[in-house]
């Protein structure tokens, strides 16, 4: 699966990584002591909608392009405020043209002592995300393979922070990176909070990814999954996975009551659902 961000910003998985990025964000910043946020395949920063690529997919149509003008429940509404007050950011002109990929939502969000480790092993990227933060002292763009940034840059200085691991699923084995990664870096960083995206298919090993997940024992293991459409036979890309280790107190209850709505409102064909489950509890 070629997993190219330009084709497919603001589709429905970013609009749930997204979303839940910024709640996590938003938690950090009710205390005053700084933290930082690194993001392990941070991409190019920012995203135009106009683009060649993304107008060839129009998969944010059926993402972010649903949401713009939505009736949302209160409790939604406000799950998705802090995130879609940064794509409005990035608008003022009304619309959605530029959408900002992680590491930007990241800055947007952040406070004058919060610090963003944007690291990205595409030159090319690397080069665009370096030129979108020159300047910006708050900020070090990294060109380096994210899954080696787990053992090297934790913990970080401030000892408080987020971990994204944002793969682009290019490579067969990404599930059982992701199991090591997580290894690795919560020995480093027990107190951490770490988000993991991976994509839902009809073939994508959830059970055993569970079951080692289950295994790995980390204490307060939360799965958020997502599905557009049914995930048995359509082929593609059929749901949004999320992985987080040491959520927000207030982040179970809150993707409890509002995922389902979110689900229903991206939906692409019957099946689509939401699931939230704590695989490990406190220890």
């Amino acid at each position: 699966m070629n997993y190219r961000h330009s084709y497919h910003a603001g589709n429905f998985a970013d609009v749930l990584k997204h979303a839940v990025l910024a709640q996590i964000i938003t938690y950090l910043k009710r205390k005053d002591q700084a933290f930082r946020v690194i993001d392990t395949h941070a991409g190019i920063g920012t995203y135009d909608l106009s683009s060649n690529e993304a107008q060839k997919t129009g998969e944010w149509r059926d993402g972010v392009g649903r949401l713009s003008d939505a009736e949302l429940s209160a409790e939604l509404k406000a799950f998705l405020a802090p995130w879609l007050e940064a794509v409005e950011t990035l608008n003022p002109d009304g619309g959605i043209r530029h959408y900002p990929g992680s590491p930007k939502l990241s800055r947007l969000l952040m406070r004058k002592q919060d610090r963003l480790t944007a690291i990205e092993l595409h030159p090319d990227d690397a080069a665009r995300l370096r030129s979108a933060f020159e300047g910006d002292f708050q900020v070090r763009v990294i060109e380096l393979d994210g899954w080696l940034s787990l053992g090297a840059h934790l913990p970080p200085k401030e000892k408080r922070g987020l971990v994204l691991v944002d793969p682009p699923f290019e490579a067969d084995g990404e599930y059982d990176r992701m199991i090591d990664g997580l290894a690795r870096a919560t020995r480093r960083f027990p107190g951490g909070t770490y988000m993991l995206w991976h994509p839902i298919k009809a073939d994508s090993p959830l059970a055993a990814f569970d079951k080692k997940l289950i295994a790995l024992g980390r204490p307060r293991t939360l799965t958020v999954r997502m599905l557009a459409r049914d995930n048995t036979t359509a082929p593609g890309l059929n749901g949004s996975g999320l992985v987080i280790i040491n959520p927000p107190f207030t982040l179970e209850a809150e993707l409890k009551t509002v995922l389902p709505e979110l689900a229903t409102l991206l939906a692409q064909g019957p099946g689509a659902a939401a699931e939230i489950r704590m695989l490990v509890g406190e220890s």
